[in-house]
């Protein structure tokens, strides 16, 4: 490793680690970017073939990545390798951490909705009490937003929902089908509103920190990548107090080396930043470090319904097909129910519902396939998860991954609070579907274990006060002025919408910010 002092070290290479060094190398900040996982080559990892050319017939080799949902033989080589990063949890209470390692992360393979949160959620405990706001409003963020949506080209129709804030969008002028309108009209009387989904249409189909970020970074020629590096701690300088860069070891040659840096941004992930900082032992004079850990509870295909006129393929687009999106109703004046904050689906029409949705076999199931093939409606529930203190990662002292690091162990599940949304989800959306004319033919409330929405966040919070909180409202460490945290551990509350949009404007804010301090020469 070169002795070169950079001007930030950036660990991590997704959307929050992308957004930073796009940020800070067009204002002229030299940075130096570690990554854990290796360069990608897009042909070998997200080139398919056809599924009768696979061992597997494209499912996946049992065995090799037993919790996530989202593996097959398609993208096995995406997923970190849990031989190599493990993780622990008490066995009768699961959690369900996804990772990619490689550059761009996670962000070349999310689904790209693209959702704000609203001051529902940045101000949450001035609606209903329970834990705390965010040190920012949504208008402190806004002007992020816009531009973190104008880079991704996030597609939308404004609706002017104070719970869904508006955008700057490529509009969304297609027609509603038919069946979506009539979900519309049968949720009006539960406070329902149907929008459509917004969704980073990025370019080239892919809306990545791999094509849309790093390009432009290093075309600036103020941004060194270095792929393969696990990064163990951050260092700190015993004289200042201040950080002054980190050890890492190379992934493939296990070398040691030290990398040099005026300042340091995590954007490795929520828990992996988290974990780096607990193995470091740094930035955590509150004691809250690796608590409130939340996410989004998942429940994938909570309803499946029919719907009868496009049976035996009468539908057609005006009836059946495209998707749609139902943002949070419950809660917004008071509590309605028997749990505080909401919950949202999107859902899709116009598919053929599983096998397994059919409580038959043989003849009368490929009967039944054949009458439902395109008539179908499903939708996924997702409910905000409260951030608690119970909920936590701290670091296992018995276990560690292949390079010697101390792995995370985790502590986390649901409340009644959680169940009961959950509950009001499912019975209230089947009530609309029958209203709507569907036949349901499937429900469930059954929850997956913590993690398998993949929207883990929180662990590292921000807040005004530094006996509460980690980080301030920059996304700066309390104790350590010249560390920043840009990802999704910086949420203090999560809502029920995706997250990548919000950490794409706060890295982006918290990385002007860092630039001038810079220039202003503060440390």
């Amino acid at each position: 490793m070169s002795p070169q002092v950079y001007d930030v070290l950036i660990i991590g290479s997704g959307a929050s680690g992308g957004m930073a060094a796009h940020t800070l190398t067009k204002k002229g900040v030299k940075c130096l970017m570690l990554e854990a996982g290796p360069a990608v080559d897009l042909q070998r990892n997200r080139g398919l073939k056809p599924v009768y050319e696979l061992p597997y017939r494209g499912f996946g080799k049992p065995g090799r990545h037993p919790h996530i949902v989202q593996a097959n033989e398609f993208n096995a080589n995406q997923w970190a390798d849990e031989a190599e990063h493990p993780y622990t949890h008490d066995p009768d209470e699961p959690y369900n951490w996804v990772r990619v390692r490689m550059v761009g992360g996670k962000s070349l393979f999310w689904a790209r909705m693209s959702f704000r949160l609203s001051d529902y959620e940045f101000k949450a405990k001035d609606h209903d009490g329970f834990g705390e706001n965010w040190p920012i409003s949504h208008a402190d963020l806004a002007p992020y937003y816009d531009r973190a949506e104008t880079i991704f080209r996030v597609s939308g129709r404004k609706e002017g929902l104070p719970q869904l804030p508006d955008g700057v969008f490529v509009e969304d002028n297609s027609p509603d089908s038919e069946a979506t309108l009539r979900i519309a009209r049968a949720g009006k009387p539960h406070g329902i509103t149907v929008t459509k989904i917004r969704r980073a249409l990025g370019n080239g189909q892919l809306a990545s920190s791999f094509n849309l970020l790093l390009p432009e970074a290093l075309e600036t020629g103020n941004l060194t990548i270095v792929p393969n590096a696990v990064v163990r701690e951050i260092t700190v300088d015993r004289n200042t107090g201040l950080v002054n860069g980190a050890h890492f070891v190379d992934r493939k040659t296990r070398r040691e080396f030290h990398a040099k840096a005026r300042a340091v941004v995590l954007g490795a992930s929520c828990l992996e930043s988290t974990r780096i900082l607990l193995n470091s032992k740094i930035a955590n004079s509150s004691g809250v470090l690796g608590h409130y850990l939340h996410d989004q509870f998942y429940i994938p295909n909570s309803v499946v319904a029919i719907v009868p006129e496009a049976r035996n393929g009468k539908g057609g687009r005006r009836l059946v097909g495209g998707a749609g999106y139902i943002p949070r109703f419950r809660n917004l004046n008071g509590k309605e129910k028997n749990f505080i904050r909401g919950y949202a689906f999107d859902f899709h029409t116009g598919s053929t519902p599983d096998a397994k949705f059919f409580p038959c076999w043989g003849e009368e199931l490929q009967k039944e396939l054949r009458s439902a093939s395109g008539a179908g409606f499903s939708a996924t529930a997702m409910g905000e998860v409260l951030p608690r203190y119970e909920n936590y990662v701290t670091i296992d002292k018995t276990k560690v991954d292949a390079w010697g690091i101390p792995v995370l162990k985790f502590k986390c599940r649901y409340t009644d609070n959680e169940f009961n949304m959950a509950k009001d989800a499912v019975e209230t959306l089947a009530e609309v579907c029958k209203s709507a004319g569907f036949e349901v033919i499937s429900r469930t409330e059954k929850m997956l274990p913590p993690g398998y929405s993949i929207h883990e966040l929180g662990t590292c919070r921000m807040g005004d006060n530094p006996k509460t909180s980690v980080l301030n409202k920059w996304n700066q460490s309390h104790d350590i002025k010249n560390l920043f945290v840009v990802d999704g551990s910086s949420f203090v509350t999560g809502g029920s919408q995706n997250p990548t949009l919000t950490i794409l404007a706060l890295s982006m804010r918290a990385s002007e910010y860092l630039a001038e301090q810079l220039r202003k020469r503060e440390f």
